[in-house]
């Protein structure tokens, strides 16, 4: 029987997400950035640190598409790679910052009194210092590395997704089915995983897909100053990073990094927004 009630649940957010066209604009774009950076070296014309000392600064034509660099490397090129990266980053780093958050989230829900007062306190002073400066002091006391990029963009996020599920396994656990089975004698290890965990999806599916946008632009940033991902690897921040002393004379050379780096972001918020309107009750009008 549940998962008949799941299944249609599923069923029917996915016939509320089909009818708002933005939402699904949003998905078709993000689709094809992960196709383009799963594919990416049969899409790119040339390798990612493949050098032309004869065409530096070429400006975009039809032999490279969006110019060249410096050194002659093809930037299109460059940005193909660079959607792998960013979209492994954004995956991985949310991942991290769910699997952490979401455990610690629902612990201290389903337990409350002092382990609440403990994990939440805890998750209080990580929210008391902004996102991106975390992640910079845990990139600096790692070194820089795609590794620790990730590392440091997923526990800077850990605070959000375990005060959502917090706040999520709160009203679930007064739930009849959850007395049911307590009385039953089950696990509460058993309870959390199978029981509450299932039914707090819907609002970090929302969270997710707006914490990549998120996760993508703070490792374009911190790329960008230099503690990210480092050269010659494709990256867009560092990308943006090594054109802004051309940026006069050759604009194009941060104007393609910067456009993947927006369209990328606004997808996954236009895919957020559809999910949020087709999960939340309030405003599936």
């Amino acid at each position: 029987m549940e998962e008949k009630k799941s299944r249609s649940q599923f069923m029917m957010v996915l016939k509320r997400l089909s009818k708002n066209r933005m939402a699904i604009l949003g998905l078709i774009i993000l689709l094809l950035l992960i196709i383009m950076g799963i594919f990416a070296d049969f899409i790119a014309p040339y390798g990612y640190a493949e050098m032309d000392w004869k065409s530096p600064f070429q400006h975009p034509s039809a032999q490279h598409w969006f110019g060249t660099d410096e050194f002659g490397r093809d930037i299109f090129s460059r940005i193909v790679y660079g959607a792998r990266i960013s979209l492994l980053v954004g995956f991985v780093s949310v991942g991290i910052a769910v699997v952490v958050g979401g455990t610690l989230g629902a612990i201290a829900g389903f337990y409350g009194k002092r382990v609440d007062n403990v994990i939440m306190r805890l998750m209080d002073i990580l929210l008391s210092i902004p996102q991106t400066l975390l992640a910079i002091a845990i990139v600096a006391a790692l070194g820089t590395g795609l590794v620790n990029l990730m590392i440091a963009v997923g526990v800077s996020s850990v605070p959000t997704y375990a005060r959502i599920v917090r706040a999520s396994v709160l009203t679930i656990r007064e739930e009849e089915y959850i007395e049911a089975a307590k009385a039953s004698g089950t696990k509460n290890s058993k309870i959390i995983m199978k029981h509450i965990l299932p039914n707090c999806v819907a609002p970090v599916i929302v969270q997710v897909t707006l914490g990549m946008a998120g996760a993508i632009l703070t490792a374009a940033g911190m790329s960008f100053i230099g503690l990210g991902i480092q050269p010659p690897n494709a990256e867009w921040g560092n990308m943006l990073s090594a054109g802004r002393d051309y940026i006069r004379g050759y604009s194009y050379m941060t104007l393609f990094p910067g456009l993947a780096i927006v369209i990328t972001v606004l997808s996954l918020n236009l895919l957020g927004d559809g999910l949020r309107d087709a999960l939340d009750p309030k405003l599936r009008n």
